[in-house]
């Protein structure tokens, strides 16, 4: 069982541990990388998940699809990626259960507070789908622009460098994309 603790290693560290881990799948040197950042990541998870055992189950779980991320992503920022994975990890466990009270639509669609004032389980699951739908329809370039932006939490450039795409279209990609699916989204609203 991991200790909640976070260590004041610097990120460089973090990297050198993260390469020994991938050149020689060593499950210890994995776990004192992860070490260093369980209090980060059990925070995220009780951010979510508001019930701290839960919490400390997600971290142990976090650390099981580590194995086998860890190998399949090119990762830079170490802290920032599993933050990401933990919130991830969290969202997709509450989608699950069908306990959305928790969740808040992506930044990217906002919505009136008093309009989830008093919304049902079923209604926001409803509208997470519909959201999803009107990702979907988005052109190839917006989608994937937006999907990277907002839900890996990608920068302009990484985003660019990953697709190839120049920093103006990309800006433009994700401006447009967040324009469609708010669009879609009113419309959506508006037929319920």
């Amino acid at each position: 069982m991991f200790a909640f603790k976070s260590s004041k290693k610097d990120s460089t560290q973090d990297h050198e541990l993260l390469q020994q881990y991938q050149e020689t799948t060593d499950l210890k040197v994995l776990g004192d990388l992860y070490q260093r950042h369980t209090e980060m990541v059990y925070y995220v998870c009780l951010r979510y998940l508001q019930d701290p055992e839960l919490s400390k189950d997600a971290v142990m779980n976090i650390f099981e699809e580590l194995i086998y991320k860890v190998n399949k992503q090119e990762i830079k920022d170490f802290p920032r990626w599993l933050y990401v994975l933990s919130k991830n990890h969290c969202l997709m466990y509450l989608r699950s259960k069908k306990n959305k009270s928790q969740i808040s639509l992506d930044e990217f669609v906002k919505y009136p507070e008093e309009l989830h004032q008093y919304e049902q389980h079923d209604e926001k699951e409803e509208q997470l789908t519909a959201m999803e739908g009107c990702l979907e329809k988005l052109p190839d370039k917006q989608q994937q622009s937006v999907r990277l932006f907002f839900l890996e939490e990608k920068c302009y450039k990484e985003i660019s460098d990953s697709t190839g795409y120049s920093l103006n279209e990309v800006k433009s990609y994700i401006q447009n994309g967040k324009r469609n699916l708010k669009n879609c989204m009113e419309a959506w609203n508006e037929r319920q």
